[in-house]
């Protein structure tokens, strides 16, 4: 405890958000690209790019049904446990056949092969090239990687915890909040940064507020599982059972038994929904006594993540279960926090607000440890005048902030450019891409190493920035259509990405030609001051980012 209550939240506020900064970084970034994860999986697959896309057509449906169920009998294996049939949605506007196979050894699922039909109906597209695509993005920010999902999910809630901490204390310290809104002083060395800080934090505070909350809503029965071991202290399936049962399915007899036509339970499908789109056609365990078929709607843009669901019987075609038009206040409560988080209801334009304001949240991050370098540096700067080195952790707080704040664009630049340049049969390239993105990452680690000078980050920006500039010109190489003919074809998801990609590459090489204006300023010193600044130079010729924006400014600090 300090001698205040203010000094106090202020403490705990600078402190819980800097412990986890570059983590939160991390699941900020992956997670603000995650609104535009099927986008993403789109573009990623350019064999797709031609001749797939169509809309969904209600008169076409039992005949599609037909179709995939020849389909996938005929070309997946007799091991297959699940048969998928996927219909054109906005997001993903394609009909595909996919199976699933058995888990290998080591594995939680297995691998699920899936193949695309022509819009004319003339064939299926079976030669995609593996990707994880948008989802990569989606599951790194909350599984991370190279670790096993429980210990990952454990370390992303003490992360989002601490978050929550510090947007409460922060909203308690900051008396001048509304002021600070329109607050934004250039040219102030550390003052300039404590007004960005506050205005990414302020602007989007709603948002900040809600994603951090339904975030650790979402794993709640992990993070605090003492309720349902009390309720159902012996047997903790029938808790899964009774919360969803239309996902407890029978395991496999072993007796096969004729499958029925998936077009025959349409006029029961129609009974229940009426022309209402179906999003999806799984069945479990085919040609199996206890198969399941299940039929999924497409909601549209309720504010809900609750699955409308249909389960029949897949051998004799009797109906087992249908959702209830009605749930409880509970369910709908966690339903409707699910969908917050995930934004599935979202319309385009409310998803790039969403992405638009965690892109502020990473700005907010960064913008933090960006200010926590500058104060460590200041408290040092009278040894390093004098020839000492700076310490270890201001060194590792530098080079940490180097590293998350321009090593995560560029991974991700790595990751687009891994999943057009690796060769499409290339065994496990998909996991390359992933590898690429973090060897992109520990790139930036090894460069702050040896430099992490204003210069550095200059050159840093420029190459990122031109890189996001090309991807457009990439994809016009790599795929058999170009950001022209996707205008023509209104092809409006790889437009967008084109663009997006552009707007972020031109941004970054904007803050380089700032970077480079400031640089050039600098190299100008006072006759007065030149022996004294030769002096300096002379003692420390790779001076870091974070003094050069502290020596252009005495550090003001936050006035309550």
């Amino acid at each position: 405890m300090k001698e205040t209550f203010f000094r106090t939240l202020s403490w705990l506020h600078t402190w819980a958000g800097l412990l986890v900064c570059w983590i939160l970084l991390l699941i900020f970034f992956a997670g603000s690209l995650s609104y535009f994860r099927h986008e993403m999986s789109l573009w990623a697959e350019p064999e797709l790019h031609r001749g797939a896309f169509q809309d969904y057509q209600v008169d076409q449906v039992a005949n599609q049904l037909e179709k995939g169920q020849s389909y996938i009998e005929t070309h997946s294996a007799p091991t297959t446990q699940r048969w998928l049939i996927n219909f054109p949605t906005d997001r993903s506007p394609m009909l595909s056949f996919a199976w699933q196979l058995p888990p290998e050894k080591g594995q939680r699922r297995g691998k699920i092969e899936q193949h695309t039909a022509l819009a004319d109906g003339s064939g299926v597209i079976t030669n995609v090239r593996d990707s994880r695509g948008g989802d990569f993005f989606y599951r790194l920010h909350f599984d991370l990687h190279y670790m096993s999902a429980i210990t990952a999910r454990y370390i992303v809630g003490v992360c989002t915890m601490f978050m929550l901490i510090a947007l409460i204390s922060g909203i308690v310290i900051h008396k001048r909040i509304f002021k600070d809104l329109f607050s934004f002083r250039q040219n102030k060395g550390a003052r300039s940064w404590l007004d960005a800080h506050n205005v990414s934090s302020v602007i989007a505070l709603p948002y900040h507020l809600m994603i951090t909350y339904t975030g650790l809503i979402t794993l709640m029965l992990m993070y605090i599982p003492w309720t349902v071991s009390t309720a159902y202290p012996e047997d903790n399936q029938a808790f899964l059972k009774e919360l969803n049962p239309a996902r407890q399915t029978e395991k496999a007899s072993g007796i096969q038994a004729e499958q029925v036509c998936l077009s025959q339970l349409l006029p029961q499908v129609q009974a229940e929904w009426g022309d209402a789109p179906i999003k999806q056609v799984i069945v479990s365990y085919p040609k199996d006594q206890n198969s399941q078929v299940t039929f999924y709607q497409n909601t549209g843009k309720e504010v809900t993540d609750e699955s409308s669901i249909l389960v029949f019987n897949g051998v004799t075609g009797e109906l087992k279960y249908a959702s209830p038009h009605e749930v409880s206040g509970t369910v709908a409560t966690y339903d409707t926090m699910m969908s917050l988080h995930t934004a599935r209801f979202a319309a385009p334009l409310l998803r790039i607000l969403f992405f638009f304001c965690g892109l502020l949240g990473c700005a907010m991050v960064a913008s933090g440890t960006l200010m926590w370098a500058i104060r460590l540096r200041q408290k040092q700067q009278k040894a390093i005048d004098k020839g000492e080195k700076a310490s270890r952790g201001l060194r590792l707080v530098e080079g940490l902030n180097f590293m998350f704040i321009l090593g995560l664009p560029l991974g991700a630049a790595a990751f687009f450019y891994a999943n057009r340049l690796l060769p499409v049969d290339f065994a496990t390239r998909s996991a390359w891409e992933v590898h690429c993105f973090f060897i992109a990452l520990t790139a930036m680690g090894v460069w702050a190493f040896f430099g992490r000078s204003r210069r550095h980050w200059q050159l840093a920006l420029m190459i990122i920035g031109a890189l996001y500039c090309a991807l457009p010109i990439l994809n016009a190489f790599t795929s058999p259509s170009h950001f022209i003919d996707n205008i023509r074809s209104q092809q409006w998801t790889l437009v967008g990405f084109d663009i997006v990609a552009l707007l972020l590459g031109s941004a970054m090489l904007f803050a380089s030609t700032r970077l480079s204006a400031v640089i050039k300023t600098l190299q100008k010193p006072s006759r007065k001051n030149t022996a004294t600044a030769e002096k300096v130079r002379r003692k420390q010729p790779d001076p870091s980012y974070a003094n050069e924006l502290a020596s252009s400014s005495p550090l003001e600090e936050a006035k309550s």
